[in-house]
């Protein structure tokens, strides 16, 4: 039987689709340990996303989904940002422990953010249009939307299928972006300006950290980190830093939108 999107197998064998609350619920407090010891590690990636919104002081940018709320610490200082975060096994994002919320509809009335940004989250919705849709539906009109997320057929989206999937606790398929993706933006009422593949790193003390830090953030509960290390250097690449440091390869496929 082919596994579904975000599936896992239920005692009986049966395979079982499972939303991005459902997964995060499951193993949203791995990930959220992981980017609280290591906080620094994904710096350009978020930096990168940053940039392609390009916020000035004084504006109000939601995050959506916010994981963790890490996105607000790299924003330019007088900025607001409001996150939206269905899973409270996240911390730092407004969801309360036994008080579960939907992704949609957002909590926000129409037209009152300047703009959005949504990074690695998306490729785990089926649907991505009814997302699109809200966000089109709260930024104001001239508002920009920045989604960043794993590029189908990219080597990322091949590790997180693959290795990813094959040890963590929820299994992985993702919905990656491609051209569809653009498509639906623009069903959505965005003009897409700009979409192009962002090459960077995250970036660790030592190899032994990074492999530490996939591993807790993946869930990777059927390996051991030297394997997670193994699979890293043989599929992502690995580069070591002057000081000694380990920068592991990493790519989105980041997409700019106007709301016109």
């Amino acid at each position: 039987m082919r596994r579904t999107r975000g599936a896992a197998a239920s005692d009986d064998g049966e395979i079982l689709s499972k939303t991005y609350q459902e997964l995060f619920d499951q193993r949203g407090s791995a990930y959220d340990r992981a980017m609280r010891r290591y906080p620094e590690a994904r710096r350009q990636e978020f930096e990168q996303a940053i940039e392609a919104a390009a916020p000035a002081p004084g504006m109000v940018v939601a995050d959506v989904p916010a994981g963790g709320g890490y996105l607000q610490a790299y924003l330019p200082s007088g900025c607001t940002c409001l996150g939206h975060e269905p899973c409270a096994s996240f911390t730092n994002h407004g969801a309360v422990a036994g008080q579960p919320t939907q992704l949609l509809p957002l909590p926000w009335a129409r037209a009152t953010v300047d703009g959005a940004i949504s990074l690695a989250g998306v490729h785990h919705l089926d649907d991505k249009r009814p997302l699109f849709s809200e966000l089109h539906r709260v930024v104001r009109p001239g508002g920009r939307l920045v989604v960043s997320d794993v590029a189908a057929a990219s080597a990322v989206a091949r590790f997180l299928d693959g290795y990813v999937g094959g040890h963590n606790s929820t299994g992985h398929e993702g919905v990656f972006l491609d051209e569809r993706t653009l498509r639906e933006l623009a069903e959505a009422g965005w003009t897409v300006e700009n979409a192009a593949i962002r090459d960077f790193h995250w970036v660790f003390p030592d190899r032994a950290a990074m492999a530490m830090f996939c591993h807790e953030l993946f869930d990777l509960r059927s390996s051991t980190p030297a394997d997670t290390q193994a699979a890293i250097e043989d599929q992502l690449g690995v580069s070591t830093l002057a000081n000694g440091g380990a920068a592991m390869h990493w790519s989105l496929m980041t997409i700019s939108a106007r709301r016109t």
